[in-house]
């Protein structure tokens, strides 16, 4: 480990289609489009924006499919903006390269998805090569939005699950994120993944739909559930940590039983523009205080800072600037208890 550096992320790439609504429409009803615009979309691809935009002092690389069209071209150009290593980004002709349609409504920021899995959906383990890479961490996401690494496996459970056990044999740290889906999948397809997984990422929506935990009851977040579902986590194979964030702030629960927490900014409303890519601008923050060996609570404010800074754009990843920048929005306005 102490001869690897860098960031290696893979999953899903995609290009958001954001549009800002004056409100959502009920069945059947209008709603008025006042802006909008295009930007990244998909774990590897916000995460690794944002750790450049905020001055990683790392090699970031990613690994994905994208389609053979003007969404892939300008993913790898993005790439190349950057300064991401995309050797490993493939292309495809059987399918167009993933995108989103995100509906965020203006002066909440509250956002709706509707996706189209395109390019993502093809993308196997045969398309991960792990002797090419000299990356401390590989960050997979998002599980549950990748058919063919959900997809079961004879020998690990799932195809995911084997890619993160080959990412460990190869000398890598490992971590995923899991996308927001409502259904009963996450047991099923997250589980045998934690196994082979040395920090997981979620949010606490994603934590109680894999352990059966009702963590949130309304606008109130129950800690006791919440520090129950991350040691359910722990018990199912997590190696090292557990991270969960929400929108009061984050948490981590290590093996060793030390806990860390830490307030979100108390940002004034007319601040948020659009929520998109606020977790995966916290776990960017995360990412980067683990591979530089911070403190844990640095980790936890590293991502509280970047996900408050990414509120301040429509798109997932226009709100995020310099490190420094983004804790000095703590100090200027504070962080929750």
């Amino acid at each position: 480990m102490s001869q690897r550096t860098g960031i290696l992320a893979g999953g899903n790439w995609i290009i958001d289609h954001v549009k800002i609504i004056d409100t959502w429409p009920t069945q059947d009803s209008l709603a008025n489009i006042v802006g909008g615009s295009d930007g990244s979309g998909g774990s590897p691809y916000n995460v690794l924006v944002d750790l450049a935009k905020m001055g990683a002092p790392i090699q970031l690389a990613g690994v994905g499919l994208v389609g053979d069209d003007s969404d892939g071209h300008k993913i790898i150009a993005d790439c190349s903006m950057y300064r991401i290593n995309a050797d490993a980004m493939q292309r495809t002709t059987a399918a167009p390269t993933s995108f989103t349609d995100v509906m965020t409504v203006q002066g909440t920021g509250r956002r709706t998805f509707f996706h189209a899995r395109g390019a993502n959906a093809l993308l196997q383990a045969a398309h991960f090569d792990f002797t090419k890479t000299n990356a401390r961490i590989f960050h997979l996401g998002y599980l549950l939005l990748l058919d063919g690494l959900d997809a079961p496996s004879a020998t690990h459970g799932t195809v995911a699950a084997e890619v993160l056990a080959r990412a460990q044999a190869a000398g890598m740290k490992t971590s995923i994120d899991v996308v927001s889906e409502d259904s009963d999948r996450f047991p099923k397809i997250v589980l045998p993944a934690l196994q082979h997984v040395d920090v997981c990422v979620m949010n606490e929506f994603e934590a109680g739909r894999v352990t059966g935990r009702r963590i949130r009851v309304g606008e109130t977040l129950d800690r006791a559930e919440l520090r129950a579902a991350m040691q359910a986590l722990l018990d199912a194979g997590v190696r090292e940590r557990v991270v969960v964030h929400y929108p009061e702030g984050g948490c981590a629960l290590g093996r060793d039983g030390a806990w860390d927490e830490h307030g979100s900014v108390r940002l004034p409303a007319d601040y948020i523009v659009g929520a998109a890519g606020a977790g995966d601008a916290f776990t960017a923050g995360t990412l980067f205080g683990w591979h530089e060996g911070l403190p844990v609570r640095e980790w936890l404010r590293h991502g509280v800072c970047a996900a408050a800074a990414n509120l301040s754009d429509e798109t997932c990843t226009g709100g995020v600037g310099p490190l420094a920048e983004c804790l000095a929005l703590g100090e200027r306005y504070g962080f929750r208890d």
